[in-house]
């Protein structure tokens, strides 16, 4: 199943290089590519290789991050939470950077302002969880959940107050369409800058996946097994909000892929997290570019890929909850 879903990446990026209103050939594809390479006559128009590597191979690989990213944070946010409704942005990830792309919006800091603006927030509205959750007694889990929701409110009354106040001629329409998601105008540059943390997260997490399946049987059975529970689950919150904030601040707020893949690649791979780990990160990788592929071609005008995402995951886990409702 793993090698199938690897297929399914590549045969997801071949198509997504030659769908588009200015269609490219796989062999124009892969002269462009190998021109990089090897020096040879090019049988192809400047226009198209402007194309292909300023417009549509960076989006391409965007989504192939960002889906990856977002699948892969949420099947270790349900693992270590225990709980199948989590998602990545159960502990105020999102909305922190909603805030920070929204504040850098209205100070006109441009494109890598937003960006590094939205990381940062998001970075802070998790360690803000983080503290609430050590300063408090009980439930450990069950208070950092109940902290999130709290600090994911908080930060959503922030980014309707800059709505607010935000000019409607470009300013609140900027914000909206941010919020909304989108890979449009993906750049090399930014992409380098959030490969970094993405990368760094995903090594850890993947390094940890045997680990995560400890935590699933809980804290006394993995305490009988050697593994330190709390030190374990923050290491992987960590790496998980990582992750997140990466892909959040360069793509906007892409809600469902992290909540809806895990599941697809449970039903098919199973719940050892050895496999649905790499299951998920293939799956999501995929179902992104699936998906950003009909948002900018079903409609004259694209449609923010966030729209499309709740438009598949809603129907889905609304059956699932039906289907499994005794597990849930």
């Amino acid at each position: 199943m793993l090698v199938a879903l690897g297929v399914l990446v590549i045969v997801a990026v071949i198509a997504s290089l030659m769908l588009g209103r200015y269609p490219i050939t796989p062999l124009e594809a892969f002269g462009m590519l190998a021109h990089q390479v090897i020096p040879f006559d090019p049988f192809w128009t400047a226009q198209q290789e402007t194309l292909f590597f300023q417009v549509r191979l960076p989006r391409i690989v965007l989504a192939l991050m960002v889906g990856c990213s977002l699948a892969t944070a949420g099947a270790a946010y349900q693992g270590t939470f225990q709980n199948p409704l989590v998602s990545p942005d159960i502990l105020g990830a999102s909305q922190g950077a909603a805030f920070g792309a929204a504040c850098a919006i209205l100070l006109g800091l441009g494109t890598f302002g937003v960006s590094a603006s939205a990381f940062l927030f998001s970075i802070a509205a998790v360690l803000l969880v983080l503290l609430v959750g050590s300063r408090a007694r009980g439930n450990h889990l069950l208070i950092v959940v109940l902290a999130g929701v709290m600090v994911s409110s908080l930060f959503q009354a922030g980014v309707s107050f800059t709505k607010l106040i935000a000019d409607p001629t470009d300013q609140l329409a900027a914000i909206t369409y941010w919020l909304m998601g989108s890979l449009t105008g993906a750049r090399w540059s930014d992409m380098a800058l959030a490969a970094i943390p993405m990368a760094a997260g995903l090594a850890a997490l993947f390094a940890l996946r045997w680990r995560i399946n400890v935590l699933t049987m809980g804290d006394d059975e993995a305490s009988t097994m050697g593994v330190n529970a709390r030190r374990v689950r923050l290491i992987v919150i960590l790496a998980a909000t990582l992750v997140t904030a990466s892909a959040v601040a360069v793509s906007g707020m892409i809600g469902w892929v992290g909540l809806v893949i895990p599941h697809f690649a449970r039903m098919i791979i199973g719940c050892d997290y050895r496999k649905l780990l790499p299951a998920s990160m293939l799956m999501g990788a995929s179902f992104l570019l699936i998906v950003d592929d009909i948002a900018r071609l079903v409609a004259t005008s694209e449609i923010p890929i966030g729209i499309l995402t709740a438009f598949v995951g809603a129907p889905f886990f609304l059956y699932l909850i039906t289907r499994r409702k005794q597990e849930l």
